[in-house]
């Protein structure tokens, strides 16, 4: 099984970019977006575009949703009487479990994909080609379709630069909350808490543009992802917590060796996470 004509559903930065690495890669691709604006730029950085849902997913053989998770519901069933036979439908979203009931409802043929990649940049002016290089993906098969729609999928991706791994949406909404969503929060933490004071932004250096670079993301897209995932973060965030507690405990006691030890065991437990299995 394999796909030559993709439909992306959401001119953004992931959809754009899918756009463009699939492109590049031989497909034919089209993308749909409700905005004419958005879709007049989609078509000016080489890409076909449509305003016309019908018209973008027709003829699709894989169909790709690139929006957030809350009007997925109302793109499946707009779509769900007018999709080829034997099209997939997938999508690039950071949360699985929801997508996959939603899908389930409109009994849409549905494999998830989460692709580990972006940017702190946002719309489909940020869209690059080679942004899946090297990026991991995660593929959920909740509804257990057929191996070779799965293998079919994971070639997709494969072209497109990204390295598979197939688990269910639980384990996978568990493991983004913790290394995707919770550096996210963190990150926002961070800025917050270091920005307090006006004038202290003269002395950012590095070390605090790095640490805090992804709190300049979309607002609206995270809070989004972190109450659909809420769940999850919840527990991350609260193991998150417990370890601000023992930093502080540290600290308190003015326990400079504990503290030492504590983030010695931390850099280790980075630096080698395979020994931690």
């Amino acid at each position: 099984m394999s796909f030559s004509r993709i439909a992306i559903l959401g001119p953004g930065l992931l959809g754009g970019s899918v756009g463009l690495a699939a492109n590049g890669a031989g497909y034919e691709v089209i993308l749909w977006g409700r905005n004419p604006e958005r879709v007049e730029i989609t078509r000016k950085i080489g890409l076909e575009a449509t305003t016309d849902l019908q018209v973008a997913v027709k003829e699709a053989d894989l169909i790709i949703l690139s929006v957030p998770v809350g009007v997925m519901g109302l793109l499946l069933e707009s779509i769900s009487g007018n999709l080829k036979p034997g099209a997939i439908v997938t999508d690039v979203g950071s949360v699985k479990a929801l997508p996959h009931q939603v899908a389930n409802e409109h009994a849409i043929p549905f494999i998830g994909s989460h692709p580990m990649a972006g940017s702190e940049q946002t719309g489909i002016e940020a869209a690059r080609a080679d942004l899946f290089k090297g990026a991991a993906c995660a593929l959920t098969n909740d509804q257990e379709r057929p191996n070779e729609e799965l293998q079919a999928v994971a070639r997709f991706w494969e072209k497109l630069g990204c390295v598979i791994s197939v688990m269910d949406s639980k384990d996978h909404d568990r493991a983004v909350a913790r290394i995707s969503h919770l550096p996210h929060a963190m990150a926002v933490v961070t800025a917050a808490a270091g920005l307090r004071f006006p004038g202290d932004e003269f002395l950012a250096a590095g070390g605090f543009r790095d640490t805090t670079r992804v709190a300049s993301g979309d607002p609206e897209m995270w809070a989004e992802i972190m109450v659909e995932n809420r769940v999850a973060v919840t527990v991350a965030l609260q193991d998150a917590q417990e370890e601000m507690r023992e930093m502080l405990d540290h600290l308190a006691k003015s326990d400079k060796k504990g503290l030492q030890s504590y983030l010695a065991e931390v850099k280790a437990r980075k630096e080698n996470p395979s020994e931690n299995l």
